[in-house]
Parts: C-alpha cells; sequence; structure tokens
C-alpha cells in the first residue's frame, strides 16, 4: 500500500502549506495505520526540508498516534514520524506528498 495525496500550492512556500492542511496531514497519514484502528492528529514537519530537486525531495512528520477503542476501554497516545516524498507541480498548482510502500500481507495458506 501507497498512498499519495493532493494539496493547492499557490505561491506559498512548503512549510506553509503543511502547517494550514494539518487537518488532511492526517487523514492521509490514518490511511497507514487503519488496520491498527488508529488515527493521526498534530501533525506538524520535523526539521528541515530535503529537496533533490527545485521541485521534489522528501521530509518528515511528526504527529500523534492514536489508538482508541470505548468497548476496549483502550486509549493510548504516542508521537511518531514517518518519511514522505513529495513533488510540486507548478503547472497544475498543486502539491503531491507520496508516503512510503508498505506491502499488504496476502491471504495465510492453511
Amino acid at each position: 500500500m501507497q498512498e499519495k495525496w493532493t494539496f493547492k500550492f499557490e505561491e506559498e512556500n512548503l512549510e506553509e502549506v503543511l502547517k494550514n492542511e494539518e487537518k488532511d496531514l492526517g487523514i492521509f497519514l490514518s490511511y497507514y495505520f487503519k488496520r491498527e484502528g488508529a488515527i493521526a492528529e498534530k501533525v506538524s514537519l520535523k526539521g528541515q526540508t530535503n529537496y533533490e530537486t527545485d521541485f521534489s525531495g522528501s521530509l518528515i512528520l511528526e504527529f500523534d498516534l492514536i489508538h482508541f477503542n470505548a468497548c476496549l476501554a483502550i486509549h493510548e497516545q504516542k508521537r511518531e514520524e514517518m518519511k514522505v516524498d513529495f513533488m510540486i507541480d507548478k503547472r497544475k498548482k498543486q502539491l503531491i506528498l507520496i508516503g512510503p510502500n508498505w506491502p499488504e500481507r496476502g491471504v495465510d495458506e492453511i
């Protein structure tokens, strides 16, 4: 599984877009943890953005990973981070985030 997320990118700097789109970044990161029943919140950029070209590179997002289940009386929270690649499409005015590739486990044989 590898998730992609697209944001509008109009004459803003990358850090500003990430700050303004904190809620959507949480949704994007939560897709990676849905099987665990967890969600990501309070997403922020950790450290500096690593530009490989003028329009692409990688960055590290830091976030709270929250496991919550009222029936099982579970409410755990811990700080996590994830490396994400990005591409800026100036023509379409888009910022595209590409998460890591986590292979999905196939069906076990009996």
